[in-house]
């Protein structure tokens, strides 16, 4: 047939597939996944299938899964099906519906794809697609790389479709009389997806025939600016920020004297999640006080004094924030096992401060307010002892190379808004024992 015959010479211009290539077709068991299968079979290509169960539509999942189990049979194609949770996952990583199924197939396929020896995933998107996810980046404001279409591959992911239309896909089935599942969510205009795919290019296609076709051949143009602009952005991007451990710094100065730093910072944040909305706020951070924070889905943006520091966002199911009252003589014994216990001793002259790191000494005549117990929070700064300027907790971790996944986990001992001991590590500067104290604070931890 001609459209077998077109996405062939597509395959072989994009260079996405050699003859002997073994592909792994992601196959939902909708027309597009079910043609690119059957097209790929009859093309000679090795299949091997895998089916995800998103257990989103109920009984219409299970129906699904059962279409693409029957058919794999019949075809004798190999066929893997994997279950999610998808709704718990993306609750527990603060994710849309659409991404979390979305990180979860793909984390899949890859699994798939090395575990079996496969060449590439193949999956179906088609010029339609392409059409609709240019304009719904448009819309959510997404910067010129958002604008350039879907590549034909990426990585070892490939879509022999983009040169072909949902219709021909259509035509091709009917040919076939091969049969195909039909999405019931995709027929209604609640997703937004649905509200462009079935609303606005119709009304596009109203005011131009060939709107499809123009919307492509622009994305085309962009992709090729899109080149030269990132080439640009990537050298000087070099010169601005830096990653240290599992941060990224923005040197402020250094953004704020190029041609376009509104444009860099897009650039630079988006790939962490950021939208246009948030990276303005951020960019009307840097004419206002350090300490101002913006956030994802999965970092922060912290306004630190030189630099803009983007790490990972604490989540609130990391760690307990509960906050607990040291008692000034006694115990406190902690959720993780560890204690806390408190005496009050009266120094004589000839007392010297004993130098051991689960100990703490303090003036206790400076508790104007009970002592506390908690986990570190973002923005969080104290003095370590021995320096002259306060700095960033998080740093102060990273100095001393304590584990990231360890440093929610800590405990620090707070006066006020003050960090007294980073316990365990280090106390603060401004409660030094000067000598002369009537009455000191003796705590001590115990694992």
């Amino acid at each position: 047939m001609k459209l077998e015959q077109r996405i062939q010479a597509y395959i072989s211009n994009q260079q996405m597939l050699a003859d002997t290539d073994r592909v792994l077709v992601a196959l939902s068991g909708g027309a597009d996944s079910v043609s690119l299968l059957r097209i790929l079979l009859r093309l000679g290509y090795h299949c091997h299938a895998v089916h995800c169960n998103f257990h989103l539509r109920g009984a219409e999942s299970d129906r699904d899964e059962q279409f693409v189990t029957d058919l794999c049979s019949r075809l004798r194609v190999p066929c893997e099906v994997i279950h999610f949770d998808t709704r718990e996952y993306a609750e527990c990583h603060h994710l849309s519906i659409e991404m979390a199924a979305r990180e979860l197939r793909y984390r899949e396929f890859e699994r798939i794809r090395e575990e079996h020896h496969l060449q590439a995933i193949a999956v179906a998107h088609h010029q339609d697609d392409a059409v609709e996810t240019l304009l719904l980046n448009l819309v959510r404001g997404a910067g010129i790389n958002g604008l350039t279409g879907m590549r034909s591959r990426n990585g070892h992911v490939v879509r022999p479709l983009l040169c072909v239309t949902r219709d021909e896909i259509i035509g091709y089935l009917n040919h076939l009389e091969q049969s195909f599942m039909t999405d019931s969510t995709n027929l209604l205009d609640d997703y937004a997806r649905n509200k462009v795919r079935l609303n606005i290019i119709p009304m596009l296609q109203q005011i131009n025939a060939a709107a499809k076709d123009n919307i492509l051949q622009a994305a085309d143009h962009l992709s090729q600016a899109a080149t030269i602009y990132n080439k640009v952005v990537a050298e000087e991007s070099s010169r601005i920020m830096e990653k240290r451990d599992d941060e990224v710094f923005i040197s402020i100065s250094a953004l704020l004297h190029t041609d376009e730093p509104r444009a860099y910072l897009f650039e630079m944040l988006h790939p962490y999640g950021f939208n246009s909305a948030q990276i303005a706020d951020v960019f009307r951070s840097l004419s206002s006080e350090a300490g101002r924070m913006v956030h994802s889905a999965r970092y922060t943006v912290l306004r630190d004094r030189s630099y803009l520091i983007v790490r990972e966002r604490l989540m609130t199911d990391a760690y307990d924030d509960t906050v607990y009252t040291l008692p000034i003589q006694g115990t406190l014994l902690l959720p993780d096992g560890s204690r806390l216990t408190t005496t009050l001793i009266k120094p004589d002259s000839s007392w010297q401060v004993p130098k051991c790191s689960d100990e703490l000494y303090i003036d206790a005549s400076r508790l104007s307010t009970p002592l506390i117990i908690r986990h570190p929070r973002e923005a969080d700064r104290f003095r370590p002892f021995g320096m002259r300027g306060s700095k960033l907790l998080s740093d102060f971790y990273t100095d001393i190379k304590l584990p990231r996944t360890a440093k929610a986990q800590q405990w620090l001992l707070c006066h006020g808004d003050d960090i007294v001991w980073a316990i365990g590590h280090r106390s603060s500067e401004l409660y030094r024992l000067h000598g002369g104290e009537k009455e000191v604070l003796m705590i001590t931890k115990h694992s």
